[in-house]
């Protein structure tokens, strides 16, 4: 059996801490020698030398890579750095806060971080200053090229061939003249597209080796890839924006396409429709042209590639600055008229009774929440989805799973306040007979393993007990998982939906829940709008809950006075959307008359100004000053109160399971009226 990295580290252990590691270096020299000398390997250098390290060697004599070499051999111009700098900006910008975070702890670490672009020229570098220096050297700074084609293995340029974290240490890099480094390097992938835009790197002499380095780095690229996905969120809905405020109106239905201010694909919708277009030929990402701000709709159009027409195109501004441009593209033949839809619609899952589940909304947050969950579905990432209470979360979990190409593919779901603290880890990771008080005798299988190749869904993240944060962690960085009470490791193919109404910044700085695990599920970052901001999507749903309702109880459909319609747009929902559907519903149940006036919505929506929020003065005096948790502590409050104390209607009532009540009644000091 080939020898592993992990291997290796046990093997150093095993011979102890001083001879250990230069008896490995002296197998791996060796191993290297007899590889140089022979111009290949044979049984007792695959034994010696890890699999990806002997792929990397193979791969360097097959490109002509001097096995002498003492430096990198390119080199950016100095003149040329500042170009290169801005041609990554976004990168660069992107990890600053990481590099910022990490700098003060490498000082006098030996270790130096490194930033490359998608080329392996190094853009950014911080740490240990004697380590920077010497790093000139070998050109181990800005500017220098450390490809795998042009200096053979090493941490940045084997991450960059492989798409993979890699660890290079000693004389496992190819090139004799930096056998005296070590460096971890992990790829950072564009949100976007997936592609590979850069390596985050740590690097130092031998004796900075530790197999954490890879977790450090990763934690890094994960912490810039965040940031990345948050910048082009941003730019995303400043263009739906700027689209949307557009003097000349386009049709819904009419094949768009967003540029932002580089020319790459950020938003389409309805290409499929186009006139020799699909969605393959217009993906997320894609570059179509090279876009500058003093280019006029003529110029976009010459620049368009040449097997795309577009029968109008609008540039986007933000003020006076150019964010990007909106290509409308000639619709194609033989389309035959089809009414607005009125949202998106999921299909029940096989085998499951339940409603179809429909997704209203056309606010720019809502399309852009929309698209991202379709964008971590097709890329298989772990998925964040953030928002308070009642916004819907879980529809978007659904539309993650409802997009999975798998035929009958598992959706399971958890809320992690809803099990103990003591069974949670059961639960997630199964148990083996006897693990743990209350254990079943036959053992189980855990939520993880029921959802292998499908979905696993935990609502309420934030709420998991600390000590099983990490083994979560492991879980996902394995991925693979291992029942408590037994170390068999049991592969899966899990897409990870986490969920969460918590501020979980928050919870890191205060210590509640681990950093690197909230780098590692916030691959991509979904934000649930609350429906206060979402404007006239309030109309949008009203008529959906009224349509569903008149449905559901067989009762006509309801009319809105527009005085109501007003004051349903102007009430500030607490309880978000899961409140504006209860208040539908509740209107058609008890609703007698032929048209609902403001005297007939609850008097926290038609008398706002009147009703006391529980904190002693209405709500016109003091929504200008209450945060969300404000907002969230009155609703929870007023709830207690209308159901006189009953907590089990009030979970209900509100969504939410019991004990997440109870934690958000110990969270705010609420009176249980009881």
């Amino acid at each position: 059996m080939r020898t592993t990295y992990f291997d290796a580290k046990k093997n150093l252990k095993a011979h102890g801490p001083a001879s250990g590691p230069e008896k490995f270096q002296r197998a791996t020299t060796s191993a290297w020698e007899k590889y140089i000398e022979r111009g290949q390997a044979d049984d007792e250098i695959e034994q010696l030398v890890r699999s990806e390290i002997l792929e990397s060697w193979v791969r360097c004599t097959d490109s002509g890579i001097s096995a002498l070499a003492v430096a990198t051999p390119q080199k950016v111009d100095r003149e040329n750095v500042y170009e290169l700098r801005q041609n990554n900006r976004a990168l660069c910008q992107a990890a600053r806060a990481a590099f910022g975070r990490l700098a003060p702890h490498l000082t006098e670490s030996g270790a130096i971080l490194i930033l490359t672009d998608e080329t392996g020229t190094i853009i950014d570098a911080t740490g240990d200053p004697q380590t920077l220096e010497t790093g000139r050297e070998i050109q181990l700074e800005i500017g220098g090229v450390w490809d795998e084609a042009v200096i053979g293995t090493n941490g940045i340029g084997t991450a960059l061939r492989t798409g993979k974290p890699t660890y290079v240490h000693a004389s496992e890099h190819f090139c004799q003249g930096i056998q005296s480094w070590t460096c971890a390097g992990v790829p950072v992938f564009d949100p976007l597209d997936r592609s590979i835009i850069g390596v985050v790197d740590l690097s130092g002499p031998p004796d900075i080796f530790q197999p954490h380095n890879v977790a450090l780095v990763v934690a890094a690229a994960r912490e810039i890839e965040i940031a990345l996905a948050e910048h082009q969120r941003e730019e995303r809905t400043k263009l739906l924006e700027a689209y949307i405020d557009l003097p000349k109106a386009h049709d819904s239905d009419e094949a768009v396409v967003l540029l932002n201010g580089s020319g790459r694909i950020v938003f389409s919708r309805n290409t499929e429709k186009a006139a020799g277009q699909d969605r393959n030929n217009l993906p997320i990402g894609r570059q179509l042209l090279k876009l500058n701000p003093n280019m006029t709709d003529g110029d976009l159009a010459a620049a368009l590639p040449s097997n795309l027409t577009a029968k109008a195109i609008d540039i986007l501004k933000s003020g006076n600055e150019v964010q990007g441009a909106a290509l409308i593209l000639p619709g194609g033949t033989n389309h035959f008229a089809r009414p607005k839809p009125k949202g998106l619609t999921i299909e029940p899952r096989a085998g499951v009774q339940e409603d179809e589940i429909t997704i209203v909304g056309e606010c720019p947050k809502m399309l852009e929440a929309i698209e991202f969950a379709r964008r971590a579905a097709v890329a298989n990432v772990t998925v964040l989805v953030q928002g308070e209470t009642g916004v819907g979360k879980e529809l978007f979990a659904r539309l993650i799973h409802n997009q999975n190409t798998k035929e009958n593919s598992p959706y399971i779901a958890v809320n992690c306040a809803a099990i103990s603290p003591e069974l949670v880890g059961g639960e997630l990771f199964g148990h083996v007979a006897g693990a743990f008080t209350g254990a079943l005798r036959e053992g189980k299988a855990g939520k993880f393993e029921q959802a292998n190749g499908g979905v696993l869904c935990l609502d309420e993240i934030g709420d998991m007990p600390p000590e099983l944060q990490t083994y979560l962690l492991r879980t996902l960085e394995q991925r693979a998982v291992y029942r408590i009470g037994c170390d068999k490791r049991r592969p899966i193919d899990v897409q990870l939906v986490a969920m969460t109404n918590r501020n979980l910044r928050q919870d890191i700085e205060a210590g509640r829940f681990r950093r690197d695990l909230f780098y590692r599920i916030g691959t991509i970052v979904i934000d649930v709008p609350p429906l206060r901001v979402r404007g006239r999507d309030i109309d949008l749903l009203v008529e959906h809950f009224n349509h569903a309702a008149s449905t559901k109880f067989e009762r006509g459909l309801l009319k809105f006075s527009p005085e109501a319609m007003a004051a349903l747009r102007n009430y500030r929902w607490p309880g978000n959307v899961r409140e504006l559907r209860n208040t539908v519903e509740r209107l058609c149940l008890l609703h007698t008359g032929g048209v609902v006036t403001v005297s007939d919505l609850p008097n926290e929506i038609s008398e706002p100004e009147t009703v006391d929020f529980l904190t002693g003065g209405p709500l016109g005096a003091t929504s200008g000053s209450l945060d969300l948790d404000g907002v969230e502590s009155i609703a929870i409050q007023r709830a207690i109160d209308q159901e006189n104390g009953n907590l089990t209607k009030v979970a209900q009532s509100l969504g939410i399971s019991r004990p997440t009540l109870y934690r958000k009644i110990r969270q705010y000091n609420l009176n249980r009226g009881k």
